[in-house]
């Protein structure tokens, strides 16, 4: 980090000296093959995206500038999946220690090449690029699109992408090595059409308080690894707990200088490694049984094609009453044969069987694609009446 110094002036009329740090840029950093490269040079190529570029090159011009000014912060939306989207502050050195934690956990040094799939307006694609300045990568951008490796014949030492991305890039990912894959749970069907691909892909755990992720798991091991490959493992200098609610805590001082207590339920194995249950605010008690909807709904994926969910709805009887919603067209049919099939699911307990089932044509999402279950639900009982 360049420490500069700069004037604050208060409005009782006197000034005080404080300091910013400007990010050093490594030598090696190169983008769209442009190398050689130093902060009034990337100024340049910024301003030259912002100008002429496409929707995703301006986003990258935009971060490029933030990232270069005299603020030791950046300002990044949270995804909204589980409540209002809000703005945040995020440190520009946190951000270049977790650059530092994922290329030693990942072993992706200098030199690397990376490319940028993702919008750059969110963590995840800001990440990609920090990473690339600040270990020394040569970082290619491309429209991030949900097939975005289609154009492309490159190979790659570096990527990371969202799940919908994965399963329509699963006939060319010979051309990446090692991908990182966030934002949603990577779905049964699709680990099972990733097993035995040469790239290996990690499923990523983390938000937007900890500066994208901080704990990793394989999702297409070798046979001998399958068992100890469930656990997510926590990135360096991160330590796990839990709380009396079993939802875990993240103590990352690097990453951020407050212990972050998450609304996530986890079994925890050691400090250092998890197992992912589901979000406490999702959680379903049915005639005094707690279940876990992301639990279910992982055993229910091999019976439906479509993207759905399980919630629990108010009941007299029961406290709460477990319901499926899949989104698509009425079919009655596919009602009657998901239903029997329901019924002979044997990884399924007796609570965890919908009692209902409801079709939506389509889901209430965030602006990046998550679904929000509250509002979806709101819609389909809207529609009942």
């Amino acid at each position: 980090m360049i420490t500069c110094l700069y004037e604050i002036k208060l409005k009782f009329g006197y000034t005080i000296m404080s300091t910013f740090s400007i990010p050093k840029i490594h030598e090696k950093f190169t983008i769209n093959g442009n190398e050689g490269l130093n902060a009034e040079s990337i100024k340049l190529i910024a301003l030259s995206f912002i100008k002429g570029g496409e929707v995703y090159e301006q986003e990258v011009g935009h971060f490029l500038i933030d990232w270069l000014s005299e603020k030791d912060h950046i300002v990044v939306k949270t995804s909204g999946s589980t409540g209002k989207p809000k703005k945040i502050n995020v440190r520009k050195e946190h951000m270049i220690n977790s650059a530092k934690a994922t290329g030693k956990f990942f072993k992706v040094e200098e030199d690397s090449t990376a490319l940028l799939c993702l919008p750059a307006n969110y963590i995840a694609g800001k990440m990609m690029l920090v990473r690339a300045m600040v270990l020394g990568w040569r970082i290619d951008l491309v429209p991030p699109k949900t097939n975005p490796l289609d154009t492309l014949y490159k190979q790659y030492d570096f990527c990371a992408m969202v799940p919908l991305q994965l399963d329509n890039s699963l006939n060319r990912l010979h051309l990446i090595k090692k991908l990182i894959v966030g934002g949603g749970p990577v779905s049964e069907n699709l680990k099972e059409l990733i097993q035995g691909v040469s790239t290996k892909i990690f499923e990523t755990y983390g938000m937007t308080e900890t500066v994208s992720h901080i704990a990793a798991r394989r999702v297409n091991p070798k046979k001998k690894d399958k068992k100890e490959a469930r656990f997510f493992k926590a990135l360096p200098n991160i330590s796990l707990g839990v709380d009396e609610r079993n939802c875990l805590i993240v103590k990352a001082p690097q990453l951020n200088d407050q212990t972050i207590v998450t609304n996530d339920v986890v079994e925890l194995k050691t400090y250092k490694k998890f197992l992912w249950k589901g979000r406490y605010d999702n959680v379903i008690n049915t005639g005094g049984v707690k279940l876990y909807p992301e639990e279910i709904e992982t055993k229910l994926q091999l019976l439906i094609g479509n993207r759905f969910f399980v919630i629990g709805t108010p009941d007299n009887a029961l406290g709460d009453r477990l319901i499926l919603i899949i989104e698509g067209d009425y079919d009655k049919i596919a009602k009657t044969n998901l239903q029997e099939g329901l019924s002979n699911l044997k990884t399924l307990t007796k609570y965890e069987i919908p009692k209902e089932i409801y079709f939506l044509p389509q889901f209430v999402e965030t602006d990046n694609g998550k679904v929000q279950r509250a509002k979806t639900l709101d819609m389909v009982l809207t529609n009942l009446h």
